[in-house]
C-alpha cells in the first residue's frame, strides 16, 4: 500500500556535528521537515541545558514583536500577506542584529506611545475646560441678576460686617465628572455636607475620549457653592474619590473670557501637534518588517533541539539522535553541508544508521484535503507504527453516516453550497487572520462539510426529502381508488389503499415513493426502515474495521494474531450481528414481514426475536414472537453456541501459545517468562516491523522477538482479559450506538415537518 493507506517508515540515525556547525545544521534539517529530534537529556533541568540563556533572549524578543504587532493592529494599519515561501535560514550571528532592531521598534513605538498618552490627556483636559466654561457663563448668566455675591476658588474673601450689612463667604467648586457617577456623587454631597451646598450640573453634549482607554465617556460639568474652608476640604475629597476633575475658574466674566480665548489657542497648537505623523511613520516602518521578523525569529526553535544534544568528550562535538522519513532521500539531510561553510566548519557532519528495536514513531502524510479527515481518527486514538491508516477509509464512512442521520437534499445543498465557496475561495480565505475559532472550524473542514452535503443529497433523493417536501419525478406506483386523485378528498375519512388494488407492482425507480408523505403512518414506517438500516450500515462498518486488521498482521508478520485473535473476533460479531443482518433482510423479502401470508398482525418482531435467542425461550403465542423460518430454533442455538466458544478462544489462545512457545524454546528454569513485549499489544497496535529470517522456524515465524524483556505470565493473561472484555461489550455497545443515527434521523424529520407546518 502506499503512504496513504499506511504509516511513513522510519529509521532511527545519529547524527555528529560540530558545535560551530550544530546551529546551521539543524537550521536547515528544520526547514526540510524530514527529523523528529530525541531528547538526549531528559534528566537535565530546562533552566541548566546550555542554550537556556539564548531561548530566554528569544522570548522577550517574541513578546517584544507581539507588542509591536498588536499595536499596529490598533491603529488598523495592513500587515504584509505571509508568503508561502520561507526566508532564508537566519544565521547565529545574526541574533544579535535582529535583538537589536526588535529593542529599537519596541523602544521607539514606546517612547511614542507615551508622548502620545500624554499629548491626549492635555487634550482632554483642555477639552473639558472649554465645555465647563461655557456651562458655568450660561449658570452665571441666568443667576447674575439673583444672587450677588464675592467668590473666590481660593480662599474665600474675607470682609468686616459694618453696621447693618454682612457679607456673605462663598466659594464654588467646578470640575466634570461622569454621567453615570452623577447621581451618587451629588447624594453624597448632600450627605456629607449635610444639605450646606448648592449643586448645579449640566450633561455635556459631546462625549470625552478617556486618555487611558481610548473609549468615549459622557460627563457631566457641575459647580458645587459652599461656605467654609471645612465643607471645602469635604468637597475636595469627595471629588477626589469619585475621580472628578476639578478646575480653577474665575468668578469674574473677563477673566473667564480671557481664560476661553487661552484655551482655544492651545487647543489649536495641540491639533497641530496630534497629527500621529511620528506614530504613523513608525508603525508603518515596523508593519513592513514584522513579517520579516517573525519570519527570522526561528532562534528559539533552533536552539531548543540543540538543548536535546548531549555533549560526549568535548564541547566541540554534538551528538543529536534523531528519526527521519526514509521516504525522502537521504542526501537531503545533507544539504546542511553548505551551512558549515557558512559557520566557518571544517569538519563535516556524519550521519549514522542505528539499528534498534524500539517502536518509531507514526507519520501520516496528509494534504489539505485528508488533513482534516486525519485529525478525526487521530482524535480517537493514533495507529502504531507502519498499521493500517483509518483514515482514507473515514473519507467516504464519515460523511455518508452524517448524511444518513442528516437526510435533506434541499439542506444538504446549502451545505454543499457553503462548502464549494470555501473550497474556491479557499487562497484568498486562507489570509483571514484571526477570524476567531468558530471560523477556523468552519474553513479548515470545508473539505468534511462539502463531502457531508453532498452525501446529504444523496439520502436526501433516498428518503425523497428535499426541505420536509417530496418530489413526484417518476410517477407514484400507488393509486386511488377509482383513480381518486391524490389530494381530492370526499369525505372526511382517510382513504385506504390496498397493495392488492392500489398498488402498480413495480416499485418507485430511486427513493421513497412520494405517496408515504400523505400517509398518516408515514412516521411508523420510516422509523422501522431507518433503524434496521442504521443496524445493517452499523456491523457492516464494523465488520469492515475487524478486517482491516488482517492486513496489519499481514505485513507485520504476526501470523499469531491471525488464529488467536483474528478469527474469534470475526466468529463472535457475525455469529451475533451478523445473523441479526440476515433476520433483517430476510424480514424484508416477507410480504407483511410474516411467512406463510400470515398478515401484518403477525409481522415478527426482531427485537424480541433476538433477545428470546440469548434466554433460549420460544413461543408461538402471540403469533409476531413465533419463528421466522423453519429450522430457525437449532440454527440459533449453534450460532450463540459458536459466539460464547468465540471468548475463551480470544482469552486464553493466545497467552496460552506464548506459553508452549517458550516452554519449548526455554532453557533456563525461571519464574517469569521471557517473551517478546511486542506480543503484549493487541492486533491494533501490534508493533513488529522487522523482516524474519530465512532461518525462522514456522513457530519463531509467528512470534518474532524484539524488544525482549522478563514478562509475568500474568502480565499477559491480564492484558488478553482487557483486550477480550472491550471487544465484546464494545461489540454490543457500539451496535446499540449506531441507533442514533435513526434517533437523530427522526428528530431532524419531525423539526422539518413542525416547521413546516407553521
Amino acid at each position: 500500500m502506499g503512504s496513504l493507506f499506511r504509516s511513513e517508515p522510519m529509521t532511527l540515525c545519529q547524527l555528529f556535528i560540530q558545535s560551530e556547525a550544530a546551529f546551521n545544521c539543524v537550521a536547515e534539517l528544520g526547514e526540510l521537515g524530514l527529523v523528529q529530534f530525541r531528547d538526549l537529556n531528559p534528566d537535565v533541568n530546562a533552566f541548566q541545558r546550555k542554550f537556556v540563556n539564548e531561548i530566554r533572549r528569544c522570548d522577550e524578543m517574541e513578546r517584544k514583536l507581539r507588542f509591536v504587532e498588536r499595536e499596529i493592529k490598533n491603529d488598523q494599519l495592513p500587515l504584509p500577506e505571509d508568503g508561502d515561501e520561507v526566508g532564508n535560514l537566519p544565521q547565529a550571528r545574526d541574533m544579535v542584529d535582529l535583538e537589536a532592531n526588535v529593542d529599537r521598534l519596541e523602544c521607539e513605538l514606546r517612547e511614542i506611545n507615551e508622548n502620545n498618552r500624554l499629548l491626549q490627556k492635555n487634550y482632554v483636559e483642555l477639552t473639558e475646560i472649554k465645555l465647563l466654561l461655557r456651562t458655568i457663563d450660561d449658570f452665571f448668566d441666568q443667576e447674575e441678576g439673583a444672587i450677588g455675591m464675592h467668590v473666590n476658588e481660593g480662599d474665600a474673601a474675607h470682609s468686616s460686617s459694618s453696621g447693618s450689612e454682612a457679607h456673605v463667604q462663598i466659594g464654588f467648586t467646578a470640575g466634570v465628572v461622569p454621567t453615570v457617577k452623577f447621581a451618587a456623587f451629588e447624594r453624597m454631597l448632600w450627605r456629607v455636607c449635610k444639605g450646606n451646598v448648592f449643586v448645579r450640573n449640566c450633561r455635556l453634549d459631546t462625549p470625552i475620549e478617556d486618555p487611558t482607554t481610548g473609549d468615549p465617556v459622557l460627563k457631566s460639568a457641575f459647580v458645587v457653592f459652599f461656605q467654609g474652608e471645612k465643607l471645602k476640604a469635604r468637597i475636595k475629597k469627595i471629588c477626589d474619590g469619585f475621580h472628578a476633575t476639578r478646575y480653577a475658574v474665575s468668578s469674574k466674566p473677563a477673566e473667564r473670557r480671557q481664560m476661553a480665548v487661552d484655551v482655544m489657542t492651545r487647543l489649536e497648537d495641540l491639533n497641530m501637534v496630534r497629527t500621529n505623523k511620528e506614530r504613523n511613520s513608525m508603525q508603518k516602518t515596523a508593519a513592513q518588517n514584522a513579517r520579516d521578523i517573525f519570519s527570522q525569529l526561528r532562534f528559539g526553535a533552533e536552539y531548543d533541539r540543540n538543548n536535546i544534544s548531549s555533549s560526549q568528550l568535548t564541547c566541540s562535538v554534538m551528538i543529536a539522535e534523531k528519526q527521519y522519513k526514509t521516504a525522502a532521500k537521504i542526501a537531503d539531510v545533507f544539504t546542511c553541508t553548505p551551512m558549515q561553510d557558512a559557520s566557518d566548519s571544517h569538519v563535516p557532519s556524519i550521519l549514522n544508521r542505528m539499528e534498534t528495536s524500539e517502536k518509531p514513531p507514526t507519520f501520516n502524510r496528509t494534504n489539505k484535503f485528508t488533513r482534516g479527515f486525519q485529525n478525526i481518527v487521530d482524535a480517537y486514538g493514533v495507529s502504531s507504527y507502519r498499521e493500517v491508516n483509518p483514515a482514507p477509509y473515514a473519507i467516504i464512512t464519515f460523511p455518508f453516516l452524517f448524511a444518513v442521520m442528516f437526510g435533506d437534499a434541499g439542506h444538504g445543498l446549502i451545505m454543499f453550497l457553503f462548502a464549494l465557496f470555501l473550497v474556491l475561495r479557499e487562497t484568498s480565505l486562507q489570509k483571514i487572520k484571526n477570524a476567531g475559532e468558530i471560523w477556523d472550524t468552519f474553513f479548515n473542514g470545508r473539505y468534511i462539510i462539502m463531502l457531508m452535503g453532498l452525501f446529504s443529497i444523496y439520502t436526501g433523493l433516498i428518503y425523497n426529502d428535499i426541505f420536509s417536501k417530496s418530489a413526484n419525478v417518476f410517477g407514484s406506483s400507488w393509486h386511488g381508488p377509482k383513480d381518486l386523485p391524490f389530494g381530492n378528498k370526499t369525505s372526511d375519512q382517510p382513504i385506504m389503499l390496498n397493495p392488492k388494488e392500489n398498488y402498480a407492482g413495480t416499485p418507485y425507480p430511486f427513493g421513497l415513493d412520494p405517496v408515504w408523505m400523505m400517509a398518516q403512518n408515514k412516521i411508523p414506517f420510516t422509523n422501522s426502515y431507518k433503524m434496521k438500516m442504521a443496524i445493517i450500515l452499523g456491523v457492516m462498518q464494523m465488520l469492515f474495521g475487524v478486517v482491516l486488521n488482517i492486513w496489519n498482521h499481514l505485513f507485520l508478520r504476526t501470523y499469531m494474531n491471525i488464529w488467536t485473535e483474528f478469527v474469534p473476533e470475526v466468529i463472535f460479531l457475525t455469529a451475533l450481528f451478523g445473523y441479526l443482518v440476515v433476520l433483517i433482510v430476510f424480514k424484508w423479502t416477507l410480504p407483511d414481514g410474516a411467512p406463510n401470508g400470515e398478515g401484518a398482525g403477525c409481522s415478527r418482531s426482531l427485537l424480541i426475536m433476538f433477545i428470546n435467542m440469548f434466554l433460549m425461550t420460544y413461543t408461538k403465542d402471540p403469533c409476531y414472537q413465533d419463528l421466522l423460518y423453519p429450522g430457525q430454533k437449532p440454527v440459533q442455538m449453534a450460532l450463540l453456541a459458536v459466539a460464547f466458544l468465540s471468548v475463551p478462544w480470544l482469552l486464553l489462545a493466545k497467552p496460552l501459545f506464548l506459553y508452549y512457545l517458550y516452554k519449548k524454546h526455554s532453557s533456563d528454569k525461571v519464574t517469569g517468562f521471557q517473551l517478546p513485549r511486542a506480543h503484549l499489544l493487541t492486533a491494533s497496535s501490534s508493533s513488529a516491523h522487522s523482516p524474519v529470517t530465512a532461518s525462522s522456524t514456522p513457530e519463531e515465524a509467528l512470534v518474532e522477538p524484539q524488544d525482549c524483556g522478563h514478562v509475568d505470565l500474568g502480565d499477559v493473561f491480564i492484558h488478553q482479559i482487557i483486550h477480550t472484555i472491550e471487544y465484546c461489550l464494545g461489540a454490543i455497545s457500539n451496535t446499540a450506538s449506531y441507533l442514533r443515527l435513526w434517533a437523530l434521523s427522526l428528530a431532524h424529520s419531525r423539526e422539518r415537518t413542525a416547521t413546516s407546518d407553521l
